[in-house]
């Protein structure tokens, strides 16, 4: 048994079935229900106020999880929000009735939040005033730990002991009423974060991996919101069949009609018109409705005025001048793909391959992704412009600039010297 089953098997859990198994290496037990039952939902100022004021009187850190309508609706806003702290329960808040839940962000400022994939929460909760000064990614640390599953279910189910039902994952959380089944499932989701946090960090502590996760977690709480994508319509599946720039215009045009009218209307883009749909309407450039309709994506299900405002974005790709067309491809900060690098740079190449098989040792020797001991991109502009004297200090320096954290930077300096210096 881990340090992280011993003192999962210490708490105090419960399910429909009594207490947790004494070994959590036998048979999972199927988690069924809320200690507590479930909590009605939070969808007016009142019974948000009393909220917030149980879970600033709560103790502990406080497991957070909040749920979109990703492929439903338009953009990625939180629909319903989870909570839970000692002393205070579960609380299920709708965010749709109660849009500004700031109050509660700050009546939890300073307590440790516990998510699982923080970085996929963060920009809804954010949108909505909610932000932790202080974080727990039970997911993050999972992988740190060397766990070979981190998600939410199979980290409960080998680390606790206990199976979450995970069959309401990907439906329309912007459903109102929320079907009861649904919100079990999402007061679920948050029964077990900290018992999960806890254990996590005695599996880190043993392997001497606290200090590094704890780093990384302060990384993310303190990340400013991320950059609106340039040019987000580059990004349209099928992109890469699209050639000619006059195509790629068109590829543009749909994508921003299907973007305005998937706003306006509050849908996710791939329900207003596929990308296979656009890349087709692209790469053929019809020049008149009837021909358009006979495309797969436009066919007999859509109507005459929908046809003609999709043939008006082909039309506007086609009467703009040599000019104002899109570049083959977007200007690209740091070095070119590594697949072009034997031809530019053998020896920069040689310096990758060195380098990337060193890391994937120490990553192997660490139990833990490659990816997570450091960003493969900064691995690649290392490898690119390397220090002139390739010695720890500078590419310690070096790292550093990139925006490692210092406990990566301890960790795979020595190997980066060793393939920098190896490769020439």
């Amino acid at each position: 048994m881990t340090d992280a089953q011993e003192t999962a098997a210490d708490s105090s859990l419960r399910t429909t079935g009594g207490a947790p198994p004494d070994d959590v290496e036998a048979a999972p037990i199927p988690l069924l229900e809320p200690r507590d039952g479930i909590p009605p939902v939070i969808a007016d100022d009142a019974s948000l106020a009393e909220v917030i004021a149980a879970f600033a009187a709560g103790s502990g850190p406080v497991a957070v999880d909040a749920e979109r309508a990703s492929g439903y609706r338009y953009g990625q806003r939180a629909y319903l929000v989870q909570l839970r702290r000692e002393g205070a329960g579960t609380a299920l808040i709708d965010p749709v009735a109660c849009p500004d839940l700031s109050g509660l962000g700050e009546a939890l400022s300073g307590v440790e939040w516990v998510l699982h994939a923080a970085t996929q929460d963060l920009p809804c909760l954010r949108a909505i005033g909610m932000l932790p000064t202080l974080l727990f990614d039970t997911e993050l640390a999972g992988r740190l730990a060397g766990y070979p599953r981190v998600g939410l279910g199979a980290m409960v189910e080998s680390v606790l002991g206990f199976v979450l039902e995970k069959g309401h994952s990907a439906v329309d959380w912007s459903t109102r009423p929320l079907p009861e089944p649904w919100l079990r499932y999402a007061a679920l989701d948050v029964e077990l974060l900290v018992d999960l946090r806890d254990a996590l960090e005695k599996d880190l502590d043993r392997q001497g991996k606290l200090d590094w996760a704890r780093q990384e977690f302060e990384a993310i709480a303190s990340a400013p919101p991320a950059e609106p994508r340039k040019d987000p319509w580059r990004r349209t599946s099928g992109m890469h069949k699209v050639r000619r720039r006059r195509q790629m215009a068109a590829v543009r045009e749909l994508w921003q009609t299907r973007d305005r009218i998937a706003q306006r209307r509050d849908v996710s883009p791939g329900k207003v018109l596929g990308d296979a749909a656009i890349v087709e309407a692209a790469l053929t450039l019809p020049p008149n409705v009837h021909a358009l309709a006979s495309l797969n994506g436009f066919g007999h299900r859509m109507g005459r005025r929908q046809l003609e405002q999709w043939q008006a974005a082909i039309d506007r790709a086609r009467a703009l001048s040599e000019a104002e067309l899109p570049q083959p491809g977007q200007p690209v900060a740091g070095p070119p793909p590594p697949r072009a690098w034997a031809d530019k740079d053998p020896a920069a190449a040689a310096r990758l391959s060195a380098a990337r098989a060193a890391v994937s040792g120490l990553a192997e020797r660490l139990t833990m992704p490659q990816e997570n001991l450091i960003s493969p991109d900064i691995v690649r502009r290392l490898c690119w412009e390397p220090p002139k004297s390739p010695d720890a200090a500078s590419v310690a320096a070096a790292l550093s600039g990139y925006g490692a954290r210092p406990w990566q930077v301890e960790q795979v300096t020595p190997v980066l010297v060793g393939a920098l210096s190896t490769s020439g």
